[in-house]
């Protein structure tokens, strides 16, 4: 945690970013009486229990499994991968000095026509993943999460940085938490590295890789070269199998004509945490899955900063 952190008189603690340099308030969800125990208090058999001892009113206890930070992330209704990649890193990491004690706390978003078989489709998801975006932070709030991940490649969906950053900051608003977003964290991942020349692996179709290369390149990045597997349902980008996207990354995207500098994948449903782990050592470039690499920023951003395994280079190396 940055020295810089002050209380306010909520207990609510603020600190500066390590990656985004923005300051970063997280509130204080263990208030006392924490917790608090309706009358008559521990029971036995229905009867109040004496002499068991009192849970001291006037501390307040933390979540059990969320003590160090309690995540709220946000995903589509569809997704099935982003939060198994997530858990997968803490499980991997238990220990004072890893990720014990770090919560994810999930909500889904309602996408009820996850059909992305044209153009019209896609603007058609678009609108339902927009829209219900504060009816999800409603939901993710009842957890009282200290701090958002948003699970969404929104460049899938919108063409433009600064139009990815104006929703983002405004159910940032709404949440009175701070996020941390793909467009920010792969930026910040990139530039650990000064990579400039990127190929880009991703489950979408033309106008998603359109989208997600006008990106890249607003953030002064040179997209080299794309790849998508077109999936034209979004609960179905979680079954493109490892070693497509392995093919892909081998043969499309890092070879000797490409001559690139790291390789990004977008889509939260498409998990490449695995392929990582395989493909880099081989290819001497960092392969920045987007489900790895949101969480690498959130996890920095509140000064957890160990180094961290099975999750590819730049857990293990920033």
């Amino acid at each position: 945690m940055s020295h810089h952190t002050k209380r306010n008189d909520q207990g609510a603690l603020t600190f500066i970013g390590a990656l985004s340099g923005k300051s970063i308030t997280i509130p204080d969800v263990n208030v006392p009486p924490m917790p608090s125990l309706a009358p008559p208090g521990v029971i036995h058999n229905g009867e109040a229990v004496e002499h068991f001892g009192a849970i001291d009113s006037s501390r307040g206890y933390p979540d059990v499994r969320s003590f160090r930070r309690k995540f709220g992330l946000l995903i589509p209704a569809t997704n099935t991968s982003m939060e198994p990649d997530l858990w997968s890193i803490i499980f991997k990491n238990q220990g004072a000095e890893g990720l014990q004690g770090i919560g994810l706390h999930a909500t889904n978003v309602l996408t009820p026509k996850p059909v992305l078989n044209t153009e019209a489709d896609l603007m058609e998801y678009k609108k339902q993943f927009l829209g219900g975006l504060r009816a999800a932070v409603d939901v993710a709030l009842l957890a009282e999460p200290q701090y958002m991940i948003m699970g969404m490649s929104l460049e899938h969906i919108i063409g433009g940085i600064e139009q990815i950053r104006a929703p983002m900051a405004e159910i940032a608003a709404y949440s009175g938490l701070s996020w941390a977003t793909w467009h920010d964290a792969v930026q910040a991942a990139l530039n650990k590295y000064g990579a400039k020349r990127i190929g880009i692996l991703t489950p979408f179709d033309k106008t998603g890789n359109a989208f997600a290369t006008q990106m890249f390149e607003e953030l002064g990045f040179e997209v080299v070269s794309t790849v998508g597997f077109s999936c034209a349902h979004a609960l179905h980008i979680a079954h493109v199998p490892d070693w497509a996207k392995e093919k892909a990354i081998l043969e499309l995207l890092a070879n000797d004509r490409n001559q690139l500098d790291a390789v990004v994948q977008c889509g939260t449903n498409m998990s490449l945490i695995d392929v990582s782990e395989k493909l880099e050592p081989l290819l001497g470039i960092p392969i920045l899955g987007i489900n790895a690499v949101t969480f690498w920023y959130a996890l920095r951003e509140n000064g957890f900063s160990g180094a961290l395994a099975g999750s590819g280079r730049l857990l293990r190396e920033f």
